[in-house]
């Protein structure tokens, strides 16, 4: 009978110190918009790299890009205040749909209240489809250890220039 005492005893202890592991985490929600610029003389995103056949896929399939992207409070770009940036890089990998790669890092900047913390973000962004969710994958600073998910809205979209803004709802839990 001792040993099944002791081992629902050391069960008992195993979960009191996961609950209270569990309850010092923090949640936070981030809500930005994602400024893709591709036109005009200070583009933000430019094509670094492309298959033989990007040109005449339909997807663009095998185009990388590079990013620096501004992340603002509000949707326009020359009225809302500048929360951070989006660096990293996206590859068209949909042969047969606008399918994205993300590889990114959200750095947060003065002001955000979160200056130089970062989210990392990693994953699948489906064009086709309204709202877009990725992995969090972890994060610095502020967000040191994070995990959680981005969802990812198109808030407008310019055919002609390929400028993008997209709404970015992020939910992250972290000590």
């Amino acid at each position: 009978m001792a040993p099944v005492s002791f081992l629902l005893t050391a069960f008992a202890v195993v979960l009191a110190l996961f609950a209270a592991s569990a309850s010092a985490e923090k949640e936070t929600h981030l809500r930005f918009y994602f400024h893709d610029v591709m036109s005009g003389p200070s583009p933000t995103v430019v094509r670094v790299a492309e298959a033989s056949t990007t040109n005449t896929s339909a997807t663009s399939f095998g185009a990388v890009y590079a990013m620096d992207d501004p992340l603002t409070e509000g949707p326009d770009l020359n009225t809302s205040r500048l929360v951070g940036r989006a660096q990293g890089l996206y590859v068209c990998d949909g042969r047969d749909s606008l399918s994205l790669l993300m590889a990114m890092n959200f750095v947060f900047l003065d002001g955000s209240g979160y200056n130089g913390s970062t989210v990392a973000v990693v994953g699948p962004n489906i064009a086709g489809v309204p709202v877009r969710e990725m992995p969090v994958v972890g994060g610095t600073g502020a967000f040191r250890f994070a995990r959680g998910y981005c969802q990812a809205q198109t808030y407008s979209y310019d055919v002609k220039t390929g400028d993008a803004i997209v709404e970015y709802n992020v939910y992250l839990r972290h000590p």
